[in-house]
């Protein structure tokens, strides 16, 4: 390698480009409450670690245990860190310490942006994409069931509370020695008699778990037999029942596995050729497991479907939180259900986020309001930048996002789809029309009509093109479909670095990049 690191990667690499922005950048934020002096190690430079932060997000590669040893291989990650690796730990607390300083971020990368001339504001689309949280749906309960938690674990609580009363008196520790183990005559036989006792303990906890395995069994008997959704005749839970059924089937594999690994090893130490064969290692690689898998998955599915619905018995709706991450929500996506958040953009005509949310509704008809506020404020922001202001022209959404009130709301013109898009497209085509709606038209069928004339239908074709462009981008490119963090907080202030490095990637490919980073 040359010494002089400048020589290592071209002069028009990205990483040149992030480090020039970076440094650009206003840190106070990120300065405020981070230390570069004190006793032992002398902290990590913020700059160093923001620009290393998002050149890796720039890349696809978000997982901190992942840009560590990066940071020793690759070239641009050398570069970054000057070759002084900081450990995965540095970075995940540096990105979970700062994720309210993101939002500035962007806004900063959204101002240099604008400086390049970026941000045309003739149309903004506006959409919503579902991103999963770091939680799984398994862990999302309704409220009955954390009471019955609170109310196990208090009486857990109250008998251990008790029987320590009992056996220690109220006066004692529990951790004192016992008379009998400070007795070395008598020491031997109370740990035999101990060993004893847990030998039954465990004989009892076996005969226990094998009367659950027929309850289960007996469950799944039932399940079978009983109605598609909804408890069965005998108040099974469907979806406990679907686990128990996964579980015995995952056992069952589980010891074809074991049988399949010890007849290897045997077959190797006798000199043996191995067995011939589909090798059996993977826990969901029988037909049995993918099966009962598929059969929770379903189960799941009715009984969110039926939560969200309100249809729970007598009890009606049913509030779910989920333990690992509060915040999310379990939403419907074209694929299924997913355990995660509503993330909102806004994207100007030439694929910049202008603005951005994150809701945990699954629904995208409140949220348009709030997002043309947001986008009005962008367009201040990006016309300061410039000499020559562009006025906000038509904010296309979907039919998502179609209401009345949304229709109505103040705001800049919008143009929302009443239907689907291949219907829209038909309805033009085959009853084309023109000029002002009808005099006393509804705002949808006003709307209706607006969008089956040329001019209408030309205009909303562009939504497609630019905002799900830049979903795809984040989710395929930047590779967030899962979130790193867990809680609204953290998840929004992720999706502001992404966004911000959305903004950058266009930026660095801009025509007047090398003008604006030198001039900015």
């Amino acid at each position: 390698m040359p010494p002089d690191m400048r020589e290592w990667l071209p002069a028009d690499h990205l990483v040149w480009f992030v480090l020039d922005v970076v440094e650009r950048l206003d840190l106070t934020a990120f300065r405020a409450r981070h230390r570069l002096g004190g006793v032992g190690h002398e902290a990590y430079d913020p700059a160093m670690l923001l620009a290393l932060l998002i050149y890796a997000y720039a890349v696809g590669e978000r997982s901190s245990r992942r840009i560590q040893p990066l940071c020793g291989t690759d070239v641009a990650f050398r570069v970054i860190c000057a070759q002084d690796v900081p450990d995965h730990t540095t970075i995940a607390r540096f990105r979970q310490a700062h994720v309210e300083a993101f939002d500035e971020v962007f806004a900063q990368v959204l101002r240099l942006c604008a400086r390049a001339g970026m941000g045309r504001l003739s149309t903004v689309a506006i959409d919503g994409t579902k991103i999963a949280a770091n939680a799984s749906i398994d862990a999302s309960h309704g409220v009955d069931w954390f009471r019955e938690q609170a109310r196990t674990i208090s009486a857990q609580a109250a008998a251990v509370d008790a029987a320590e009363d009992a056996e220690f008196g109220a006066d004692s520790r529990g951790d004192e020695v016992p008379a009998e183990l400070a007795d070395p005559g008598r020491r031997k036989a109370r740990i035999a008699q101990i060993l004893a006792e847990m030998e039954q303990e465990q004989a009892e906890a076996g005969q226990a778990a094998a009367e659950q395995a027929a309850k289960a069994e007996q469950h799944l008997v039932r399940l079978t037999q009983g109605p598609v959704t909804g408890r069965d005749p005998a108040g099974v839970d469907p979806v406990a029942a679907a686990k128990a059924r996964l579980a015995r089937e995952l056992a069952v594999r589980q010891a074809e596995i074991d049988a399949y690994a010890a007849e290897v090893a045997a077959a190797i130490a006798s000199g043996r050729r191995r067995p011939s064969g589909r090798r059996v290692a993977d826990p969901f690689g029988g037909k049995a497991v993918r099966k009962a898998l598929a059969a929770l998955e379903r189960a799941l599915a009715r009984a969110v479907s039926a939560t969200q619905n309100g249809k729970n018995g007598k009890n009606g709706k049913v509030a779910q939180r989920n333990l690992t991450d509060p915040d999310s929500r379990i939403l419907p996506t074209r694929k299924g259900w997913v355990q995660g958040y509503n993330a909102q953009f806004a994207v100007s005509a030439d694929w910049l986020v202008l603005a951005l949310t994150l809701t945990s509704s699954p629904a995208d008809t409140g949220e348009l309001t709030p997002m043309m506020q947001c986008t009005v404020t962008a367009a201040e922001l990006i016309n300061g930048e410039r000499d020559a202001p562009e006025q906000l022209g038509t904010v296309l959404a979907d039919a998502g996002y179609c209401s009345e009130d949304n229709l109505t709301a103040e705001g800049p013109d919008r143009l929302i789809a009443t239907g689907k898009a291949h219907q829209l497209a038909q309805q033009a085509t085959q009853d084309p029309t023109s000029g002002p709606p009808p005099e006393h038209a509804t705002p949808i069928e006003a709307m209706r009509h607006r969008l089956r004339t040329p001019e209408g239908a030309a205009l909303y074709k562009k939504r497609g093109a630019t905002v799900e462009t830049v979903n795809a981008h984040i989710k395929d490119r930047i590779g967030l479909r899962t979130f790193s963090m867990r809680g609204m907080t953290a998840c929004l202030g992720e999706l502001n670095l992404v966004a911000a490095v959305h903004n950058l990637r266009r930026l660095f490919t801009a025509a007047t990049t090398t003008d604006v980073i030198q001039t900015a």
